[in-house]
């Protein structure tokens, strides 16, 4: 159990470097740009859905424009769907027609896109659902979500459905995943519901399958529900815990009281598929502060971008991304790398840390000198991050005379005198980089702390 618990943690060491990915939405659905769901809540037919597969032709050169973004927002690893709910492949398989392959772009996209994220320095990731409502073994009669969930024809169809061949061929195409696009660091799953979960999909089996081929791929933990969560989790356990559009208010532990890898994954309107008429995007501010909150937890953000039928990215989410790689290039060493700080969270933003480096996050702005809970001794240096300047560590500013905080802790000022206010130079996330002592030293300037004290109270403050 040891050697299988430090496997884990090897496999896990890149990804939790990483901090920050990319995904993209991208398929027929595209077309219509309703929503990548398009297909069940309008609930159209094979044949109406038809029209999407006989004019889907995107850009060449597409994937690339995917993947240089990628690496401009400061991501680490991308995630592609290759095959979404309607069942349409991005990717060549021998065991349907129903892929790019055979459709007017007559391209395998999944291939582009590994090719164009390895230039770029990309991890690669591909999504593959679960769920298939093309396919004619597939339950369609009441299901959750089926298009054909409602169509009095569904019950007779249904009893034509062998669930062992759709296993089959959901197993199949996953290892044509892992077998033809070389070494493939992430595997998405979507999604588990209802009876529709672990060894429905013969899931110790299915992972069973993908370790032999790509010994080293991280597994998301949607092939059950929150599995990994359990005090003894099953065979096909993912690597790691994924939520939608939230970020869990604290670190996200399992039943043991460990902490478990998790990433929260998020979209950067309110849409996952492009649509044209969703204006309502997020700010730099607000992914910025996003991605600092869930490595604050020990999470990672994965952020949604959505391309156009013609496999373009939308000018609002360039520019977006393009300042957030703005802000990561002067800060990325608080976000790539770190962890949760040794230090609760503080009143003002959020701590990151790596090694005996603490990142003050500073998301508001604070009345004169900031405090910093408990630290007193703690503090060895600060610098602003994004340009090396000296941060000043001082005391309480009137010392002696009054105080509304514990003895234990000190404050920090970005200029003099330490009891002014001055703006934040980055109204995103101003962070400061905070060189912490060992314990030898935290002694001796906590001595030192106190003789100034001593000095400063007999002294004239003006």
């Amino acid at each position: 159990m040891k050697n299988s618990k430090h496997k884990t943690s090897d496999r896990m060491q890149w990804f939790q470097e990483a901090r920050f990915g990319i995904s993209l939405h991208f398929g027929l659905y595209t077309i219509p740009a309703r929503g990548e769901w398009v297909r069940s809540s309008e609930r159209m037919t094979v044949d109406e859905y038809q029209k999407y597969f006989d004019s889907f032709n995107p850009d060449k050169d597409c994937c690339r424009e995917w993947a240089k973004l990628a690496k401009k927002a400061g991501a680490k690893y991308c995630v592609l769907t290759t095959k979404h709910h309607d069942g349409f492949c991005l990717f060549d398989t021998k065991l349907s027609e129903y892929s790019s392959i055979n459709s007017p772009a007559k391209r395998d996209i999944v291939k582009e896109y590994v090719e164009a994220c390895r230039e770029e320095g990309l991890k690669v990731g591909l999504y593959y659902s679960l769920v298939d409502w093309h396919h004619p073994d597939y339950p369609a009669f009441g299901d959750r979500q089926h298009p054909l969930r409602h169509d009095p024809d569904s019950k007779e169809r249904d009893k034509n459905c062998v669930w062992e061949k759709y296993l089959e061929y959901m197993h199949g195409q996953v290892m044509e995943l892992m077998s033809n696009y070389g070494k493939i660091d992430l595997m998405v799953f979507d999604f588990s519901y209802w009876d529709f979960i672990g060894e429905k999909w013969n899931a110790s089996e299915l992972v069973r399958k993908i370790r032999k081929l790509q010994p080293d791929i991280l597994i998301n933990d949607r092939l059950g529900c929150e599995a990994i969560k359990e005090a003894n989790p099953p065979a096909y356990v993912g690597d790691y815990d994924q939520s939608e559009q939230d970020i869990p208010r604290e670190p996200v532990k399992n039943k043991k009281g460990e902490n478990i890898p998790w990433e929260s994954w998020f979209t950067v309107n309110n849409s996952w598929c492009f649509d044209p008429n969703d204006r309502n995007f997020k700010t730099p501010s607000n992914i910025i502060r996003a991605l600092v909150n869930c490595v604050s937890k020990g999470g990672n953000l994965l952020l949604n971008m959505s391309p156009d039928a013609k496999g373009h990215i939308n000018r609002p989410t360039v520019e977006l991304l393009e300042n957030v790689g703005a802000w990561l290039d002067k800060n990325g060493e608080s976000i790539y790398g770190c962890r949760i700080a040794d230090f609760a969270k503080p009143e003002w933003g959020r701590f990151t840390q790596k090694g005996n480096i603490l990142y003050a996050h500073l998301f508001e702005q604070v009345v004169g000198h900031v405090n910093l809970p408990g630290m007193r001794g703690a503090v060895k240096d600060g610098r602003l991050l994004a340009n090396g300047t000296e941060v000043i560590i001082c005391d309480y500013w009137n010392p002696g005379i009054q105080t509304f905080d514990s003895p234990d802790d000190i404050f920090f000022n970005i200029g003099k005198p330490t009891a002014f206010t001055f703006p934040l130079p980055d109204r995103s996330d101003t962070v400061i980089r905070v060189e912490l002592t060992d314990e030898k030293e935290k002694k001796m300037l906590k001595e030192e702390y106190q003789e100034d004290f001593k000095t400063s109270i007999r002294r004239v403050p003006f």
